[in-house]
């Protein structure tokens, strides 16, 4: 299992001039390479592999002597990059061909400015002590440690972000020690509706109130945004307001990143199954009225990192058919009820519940999960092993909600 750990580190005036000359090389590396594999498959119709780019980036360090101010697992690294890019152009001109409506986007040349990290694959990097790492080429760095690593580091990556340096360590974790031991009663299990104005409704009625971080900040980001506009173009005033609006921006960010992380780990800490309904986000994002608030309430990135927390702990993940009207039909008789947005109670005509509709829908993802279960195994003890279950739920998540955010 590979986990990332973030930390902020605070290089001087000289070590950020190592830093920048460093990104500029491995820029130029970056276009360079490009240049030439572009030149070759004009010329000869083939195009230059990994070993290839690897080799040519061994002969340049010989001719110039400049690329030797990069440590050579950056420079490995670049071309690693390149390789990337262009699988994952031919992966989307596949995809295209299939039929899905997204853009191609050909490998395209980096601006400097644009290229904000570079990573040490193998070495390059030790930590001196708690309060210093060492990084070649650069120097000692202060660096604080505002949590543990855990694991083997893989790989580390330098970046800079709204002119604050970090570093990033990827490292492989061992995936049982997370793991708890699992009961999966009716009381573990849960299911769990999100909303606008009540982010979480769980299946027991628990509420998670919707923070609207973007939302509540609006009349700054817009003040901060009309002083851009009235500074001149190229000016160093201009610099400075833009600087100021982004990190408005990193603010609203990071404090909704810590609100998701706390409520998707108080999530997975205390349920042993998570139920969720399957979200057409993007069809959703269409309502112009609807689309800011959707945005700012970021389903998605929630849901990504209860399925990676849950899997840490080896619980179950379950994504209910996108089909199923769960805020339409009642939890007790399973009748159907057509509701507006505007309508907050469900007030059942068959049996005569009467609950708050998001508590009518957690219970109802529910029972449908319930459901599944019993359709797929013949009973509510399944014959299949439980690493079995667990991988299938976090793999058709992974593939409904995307990869695991940082």
């Amino acid at each position: 299992m590979e986990r990332m750990f973030e930390y902020r580190i605070y290089p001087s005036k000289k070590q950020i001039f190592r830093l920048n000359k460093q990104l500029d090389i491995a820029c130029d590396m970056y276009n360079s390479l490009l240049d030439l594999k572009q030149e070759i498959w004009k010329e000869t119709g083939k195009s230059l592999t990994k070993v290839d780019i690897n080799n040519i980036i061994a002969e340049l360090k010989v001719d110039n002597p400049k690329w030797n101010d990069v440590h050579s697992q950056v420079l490995q690294n670049v071309s690693d990059r390149l390789s990337k890019a262009y699988d994952n152009f031919f992966r989307r001109v596949k995809e295209k061909k299939s039929g899905k409506k997204i853009k191609v986007g050909y490998p395209r040349f980096k601006k400097p400015l644009r290229y904000k990290s570079i990573t040490y694959p193998q070495s390059g990097f030790k930590f001196i002590s708690q309060k210093k790492l060492y990084i070649s080429n650069i120097g000692n760095i202060p660096i604080v440690l505002s949590r543990k690593i855990e694991g083997k580091v893989k790989t580390m990556t330098v970046k800079i972000k709204n002119g604050k340096w970090y570093v990033v360590f990827c490292c492989n974790i061992d995936s049982n020690k997370k793991k708890r031991k699992h009961t999966f009663t009716d009381d573990k299990i849960i299911g769990i509706d999100v909303g606008l104005t009540q982010y979480v409704k769980t299946s027991d009625n628990i509420t998670i109130n919707n923070p609207k971080y973007l939302i509540k900040s609006e009349r700054k980001m817009k003040r901060l945004q009309r002083r851009v506009s009235r500074k001149k173009k190229g000016s160093n005033n201009r610099r400075k307001a833009v600087q100021r609006l982004a990190l408005c921006y990193e603010d609203i960010i990071n404090r909704r990143n810590d609100f998701l992380h706390k409520t998707s780990r108080y999530l997975s800490d205390n349920y042993d199954e998570i139920d969720v309904e399957n979200l057409n986000i993007n069809g959703m994002m269409k309502n112009h009225k609807l689309a800011k608030y959707i945005a700012d309430a970021s389903w998605s990135k929630f849901l990504r990192m209860i399925c990676y927390k849950v899997e840490e702990t080896g619980g179950r993940f379950v994504v209910g058919n996108r089909f199923d009207p769960t805020t339409q039909e009642c939890h007790n008789c399973h009748s159907i009820l057509k509701l507006s947005l505007s309508d907050r109670i469900y007030n059942c005509p068959i049996c005569g519940i009467k609950m708050d509709r998001d508590l009518n829908a957690a219970k109802t993802i529910k029972y449908r999960a319930g459901q599944a279960r019993i359709h797929a195994c013949g009973d509510t003890t399944s014959t299949l092993r439980q690493k079995d279950r667990n991988a299938s739920g976090v793999a058709e998540a992974r593939t409904i909600y995307g990869k695991n955010p940082l």
